[in-house]
């Protein structure tokens, strides 16, 4: 019986509560919150063993196997290297760190001792995500893959998270460096990193507020995001935040030399794209045909999973959940490999850099480094 810690008592607690619970074989032994009342309303909530408003108090009481750290993306690292000095595995909410040297450094202490990590990108463990990637590994594709499209938007909610954001300009996400999009978009670039071959991307990151931000007088979130990454003459990909265009979509395309595959994660469909063409006017038929067989094919599968109880919307963070727990009680791999997590931060840092430099009339240029070498 695995026993597992919380830490960080604020909303995405109670999903990992929730996905946790689906999950026979761990108990949730303690939750804790520098906050007694977060703590203590997570819970009664919850109704978990205990709960404690000092990590190392918990970790000495309830002796977890297991942390889930769920708290602001800059505490990651120090409550991440408590845990793991105590001997426990721990699952770190996105994004993992707020750089890749942090990254690096708690991965680094993990493996020396024999410990495990694993961090909340659980949209690719999605049911479609999942079968995505079997392909993929069978070689759907072809021999590698030729090009990505990754598009991660998030629409605006003045009575919710963004406006309390934007209401406050103190919040805690504006000390990130990346502010907004750091707290978002590690997601969207997960996808591209665990495709990517080559240790060594370009980056190229293009940047900017609205004009419906700018109305409201905000001029720190940055909101509207381009991204290039290219992997020399191989691979490159196509990376695209929005609050703004509609439908706000969450796609992920991928193109091989042989096929490609469309990921729409918020219909739960994968569309898989033949690479040849049919012959004459039989293009104009027959492919519109076999892509609506497959919609209705998606359609049976979620029907199914529905049915199945296996459809919640925080599916792919027990799938994750239970193969990271998987992994520790079995010796085996972990779920995300290290070098997708490392990458994945390395890409950002490399974006909020393009983002945050100076122009020479002091303006803030997103393009000022056209290209920064990124080396694993």
């Amino acid at each position: 019986m695995l026993k597992v810690g919380i830490v960080g008592c604020g909303k995405i607690a109670d999903a990992h509560v929730s996905q946790i619970q689906r999950i026979k074989s761990c108990k949730i032994c303690g939750v804790c919150d520098q906050e007694p009342l977060m703590a203590g309303q997570l819970f009664e909530r919850a109704v978990v063993e205990r709960c404690f408003d000092d990590v190392r108090e918990m970790l000495r009481q309830a002796k977890p196997d297991v942390i889930h750290i769920t708290t602001p993306p800059q505490s990651h690292f120090e409550i991440g290297k408590i845990c793991l000095e105590s001997g426990c595995h721990i699952y770190v909410e996105k994004p993992f760190t707020v750089n890749e040297d942090d990254a690096r450094a708690l991965i680094s202490m993990a493996t020396e001792r024999g410990l495990k990590i694993t961090v909340g990108h659980d949209e690719q463990f999605c049911h479609a995500a999942r079968r995505m990637r079997e392909l993929v590994r069978t070689g759907y594709l072809g021999d590698r893959a030729v090009h990505m499209e990754s598009y991660y938007c998030y629409e605006l909610d003045s009575s919710g998270y963004t406006g309390a954001l934007l209401g406050d300009k103190n919040h805690w996400v504006r000390a990130l460096p990346g502010r907004w999009l750091h707290n978002i978009i590690s997601h969207g670039i997960a996808r591209i990193a665990e495709f990517m071959k080559d240790d060594f991307p370009s980056v190229t990151a293009h940047g900017y507020v609205s004009p419906l931000l700018r109305s409201m007088g905000e001029k720190e979130i940055v909101d509207e995001l381009r991204v290039i990454i290219s992997e020399g003459q191989c691979t490159s990909a196509y990376f695209t935040f929005s609050s703004q265009m509609r439908p706000a979509i969450r796609q992920f395309r991928i193109y091989g030399s042989a096929n490609g595959m469309i990921l729409d994660q918020d219909q739960e469909t994968l569309i898989m794209l033949r690479g040849e063409k049919y012959k004459s006017y039989l293009e104009k038929f027959v492919p519109p045909v076999l892509i609506a067989k497959q919609y209705i094919h998606n359609l049976c599968l979620n029907v199914r999973s529905f049915g199945a109880n296996d459809f919640h919307m925080k599916s792919g963070m027990k799938y994750l959940t239970e193969s990271f727990y998987k992994s520790i009680k079995d010796e085996a791999a972990v779920p995300i490999p290290y070098r997708e997590i490392i990458l994945t931060a390395k890409i950002m840092d490399d974006i909020f850099q393009q983002l945050n430099t100076p122009r020479s009339d002091g303006r803030v240029s997103p393009t000022q480094f056209a290209e920064s070498k990124m080396r694993v």
